[in-house]
């Protein structure tokens, strides 16, 4: 019973001396007792709270100084946002307005003031930096918008100011427009020109032929409109139109296609311009004082009164002639759903119709225009310039100046759209449409 004993506890014993052999032996190796590691222990929670103590006062230093920086910008902001105030009070002058902004700025300039100073003494600490960091920018966001207010103020103000300037110059304008109206009528009341009656042959100008030559051309462009209109009347589509009298042209504007219409008025009333009487006569036919009688008398005259006066005169030849080259029997058809005001004038009728009348004024106005070409000594020459010239300012005058923004090189001649005149050493420049 004793062995049995025995045996149950030698085990046992055995094991914790094993136990207690292995930790004294590494001990012995290692040099570490177990003093030691509990001191060493302590020790490296003092460094963990040494290290948390520094990064707490690090934190509160970058708060700080985010705090004063946010402080900073704030009193800028509100000094800009006083100083715009201060100006916009200017005009119109308010002086509570400039006074308010004087009293904003003298403020933020001793905040500015005391920040400096706590600057340089590194006096930065606040018990509350989070706080005064959200503040500040509430109050640099509040500056802004300040300024923002009063940018769009002055804006306002300044479009309100250009508002009536406009009105004012468009007052002006139709005004002006009201006085040149007047003074037309009265150059040209009872088909009057700006040229005297009791004028000379000798004392022609080439200002006189300029001036008729923009009644002329007014003239066409009235007619030229009401083509246009008939046009739109009749379903055409104007498009398509313009481009089968100028093919390949790119119009800069929509409403640019009246110029293609204006050059082919222009070329088929004015063809044969330098020719007497547009035909092909001697040139012995040239007789000054006969064209400068022809003037004289079909001046003044209306040109129904003058056809039904005079209806085989060279006049009516021309009238009818032009008219019958210019309106294709088509388009008459699909003006008028029928010929007759082209039977009327074949046959030496007169119609009384608005499209008549503005086409006999038209007619008119460059036969007058021939005769008095060629009662200048030298006679008055005319001309037109090529597809695809170079602009000059000298010969030419542009329709579509868009060509000279758009263009990388030298705009060029698409087509001349009204023909240009020389008299004497004077040019008067043919208007061009550019590409």
């Amino acid at each position: 019973m004793d062995s049995v004993k025995r045996s149950a506890v030698t085990p046992s014993k055995s094991r914790l001396a094993r136990t207690f052999a292995k930790v004294l032996h590494v001990q012995s190796v290692t040099g570490v007792s177990l003093d030691d590691g509990i001191k060493k222990t302590k020790s490296h929670e003092k460094i963990k709270k040494d290290l948390f103590r520094n990064t707490d006062e690090e934190h509160r230093a970058r708060a700080a100084t985010e705090a004063f920086l946010a402080k900073l910008f704030a009193s800028i902001s509100s000094i800009k946002a006083a100083y715009a105030q201060m100006q916009f009070s200017q005009s119109p002058y308010d002086g509570e307005g400039i006074q308010s902004a004087d009293q904003i700025v003298v403020s933020e300039l001793k905040k500015l003031s005391e920040l400096k100073q706590s600057y340089i003494k590194k006096q930065l600490n606040e018990t509350s930096p989070e706080t005064t960091l959200l503040l500040s920018e509430i109050e640099e966001q509040k500056s802004l918008l300040k300024t923002y207010e009063i940018t769009s103020k002055k804006l306002d103000s300044e479009h309100k100011l250009k508002d009536s300037e406009i009105t004012f110059l468009e007052e002006k304008l139709a005004e002006a427009n009201r006085e040149n109206r007047s003074l037309e009528k009265k150059l040209n009341s009872s088909g009057q020109l700006a040229i005297p009656d009791g004028i000379k042959l000798s004392d022609l100008r080439p200002s006189h032929f300029i001036t008729y030559f923009r009644q002329t051309l007014k003239s066409i462009r009235t007619f030229v409109r009401l083509l246009i209109s008939e046009m739109e009347s009749a379903d055409w589509d104007l498009e398509a139109a313009a481009s089968s009298i100028k093919p390949g042209i790119s119009f800069w504007k929509p409403n640019h296609k009246c110029f293609a219409f204006e050059s082919f008025v222009c070329k088929e009333m004015f063809d044969g311009f330098n020719r007497p009487n547009f035909s092909r006569l001697h040139e012995d036919d040239k007789n000054r004082r006969l064209f400068f009688d022809c003037f004289l008398e079909l001046k003044s005259v209306r040109p129904r009164d003058y056809l039904a006066w005079k209806p085989k005169s060279l006049f009516a030849s021309f009238c009818r002639r032009k008219y019958l080259k210019l309106m294709h029997p088509k388009m008459e058809a699909s003006f008028f759903s029928n010929l007759n005001l082209r039977n009327s004038i074949s046959s030496g009728e007169l119609p009384e119709t608005p499209f008549f009348s503005a086409y006999s004024e038209m007619a008119k106005r460059v036969w007058l225009l021939h005769c008095l070409a060629l009662s200048f000594d030298p006679e008055i020459s005319i001309f037109q310039v090529s597809k695809g010239s170079r602009f000059s300012e000298v010969y030419m005058e542009s329709l579509s100046d868009e060509a000279f923004g758009a263009m990388e090189t030298d705009p060029r001649v698409a087509f001349t759209v009204v023909p240009g005149f020389r008299i004497g050493k004077t040019i008067l420049q043919c208007q061009v449409y550019l590409c």
